[in-house]
């Protein structure tokens, strides 16, 4: 059997034709494979939800560590991607593959958001913690739930207005590269 490349692990799969992937420590896979980021996302929720049942603030540290991880280092490092990318997702089968760029983009929204939430707790400022956090439970569960993954439909609104510049993500520019 043939050596996968990084981002072939990191994908679980092969790669599409015409991805790219920037090499070095802070790589992120491009493509990703679907099912392991929606894994993730479940997972992210189940943490989320038992950090908000119980009230242990430093839980939101936990998760927003998590999301730094993943959005730094791709499923490489983060305990919840390794077990989606390595574990879990290959026990459904096939990949679905989809765009990397605004899985990354996804991710450094839930770092953003559970960072302050982390702040904002530890500032005496609980209960908007906990509204942050239940805003991050609501799109991580779009994610793990209905596959909608809302972080991604803001970098295509972003790229469409010229926010996020075009070659950052071609796939998802050009419906002929998604189809590959």
């Amino acid at each position: 059997m043939a050596k996968q490349t990084t981002a072939q692990q990191g994908a679980g799969t092969t790669r599409n034709p015409g991805t790219t992937r920037r090499g070095g420590i802070f790589a992120f896979p491009n493509p990703v494979n679907e099912y392991a980021a929606r894994i993730t996302a479940g997972l992210v929720v189940a943490a989320a939800v038992a950090t908000l049942a119980t009230g242990f603030g430093p839980g939101l540290v936990l998760i927003a560590g998590g999301f730094w991880l993943r959005v730094l280092f791709g499923p490489r490092i983060s305990p919840f991607a390794l077990l989606s990318v390595k574990v879990l997702a290959p026990r459904i089968g096939r990949a679905k593959l989809v765009p990397g760029p605004p899985k990354r983009f996804a991710q450094g929204i839930g770092a953003g958001l559970g960072t302050v939430a982390a702040a904002l707790y530890f500032l005496g400022f609980g209960t908007a913690a906990w509204v942050l956090l239940g805003l991050l439970i609501v799109a991580a569960s779009l994610e793990a739930f209905l596959g909608f993954c809302l972080g991604c439909a803001i970098f295509g609104l972003l790229q469409r207005r010229g926010m996020i510049p075009a070659d950052i993500c071609e796939a998802c520019n050009n419906i002929e590269l998604r189809r590959l």
